[in-house]
């Protein structure tokens, strides 16, 4: 209604019968429903509006749900001279909501890609945050501390960062699927595959902190100790 029709709730819709317009007005709307791409009005209005159409082209046949697949073999072959076909509720709802799920495949490869760049800036961050910081590293390794100990507290400082980061990322996207989780009746729309997203981020900031701090630690410190 509003991306096909450029419509609203209330708006009239001019259709040409014959040589007479006839006028129909949206009065309500159907959310996640078979008849997407249909307008519905009663039998009575619609024989009245339209007397020269004869017989139904689409039916609903209330089926158990044991019985779905030997109820619609039974249809296609009794009535295929006229060309019946007989789909289930969940396929059709399945074929309406595939270019919704190729949207989000979409957007979850770009967000991979988008995972891939920061990563390697995140990397590129930390290797010049400890290499500025070559001078406290090496003052650090003179009152006592060990690389080891150098080390973890880098690691430490990237992760608290990094788990920040992605605690902020999830509060706002929560805010941004707000009218999703409305119109769901409440229920998270969480899928695996998002899940996996953040463990993925998680350990992909992780990986590039460790190897951009252990290249780091590796150029020797006493000239930096020295000009300190």
């Amino acid at each position: 209604m509003t991306y096909v029709l450029h419509k609203s709730l209330g708006d009239d819709i001019a259709i040409a019968n014959g040589d007479r317009p006839v006028r129909l007005r949206l009065v309500a709307a159907l959310a996640d429903s078979i008849f997407q791409g249909e307008l519905l009005m009663s039998d009575a209005n619609f024989a009245r509006l339209f007397p020269e159409q004869e017989g139904y082209r689409f039916l609903l046949v209330d089926a158990p749900a044991g019985r779905v697949a030997q109820i619609s073999a039974a249809i296609e072959e009794g009535a295929g001279d006229l060309g019946a076909d007989a789909v289930e509720t969940t396929a059709r709802l399945a074929e309406f909501h595939r270019v919704e799920n190729t949207y989000l495949s979409t957007f979850q490869t770009l967000g991979g890609l988008g995972l891939l760049v920061g990563t390697l800036g995140l990397a590129a961050v930390v290797l010049r945050n400890v290499l500025e910081r070559r001078r406290e590293l090496a003052l650090l390794g003179a009152v006592g501390y060990r690389r080891f100990h150098i080390f973890t507290i880098i690691v430490a400082e990237n992760l608290l960062l990094l788990a920040w980061g992605l605690a902020i990322g999830i509060a706002c996207a929560l805010v941004a699927i707000v009218p999703a989780i409305a119109e769901r009746g409440g229920r998270l729309p969480v899928t695996g595959s998002g899940a996996l997203l953040l463990v993925a981020v998680f350990a992909a900031g992780l990986l590039s902190s460790v190897v951009a701090t252990r290249a780091a630690l590796r150029a020797p410190l006493l000239q930096s100790l020295r000009s300190e």
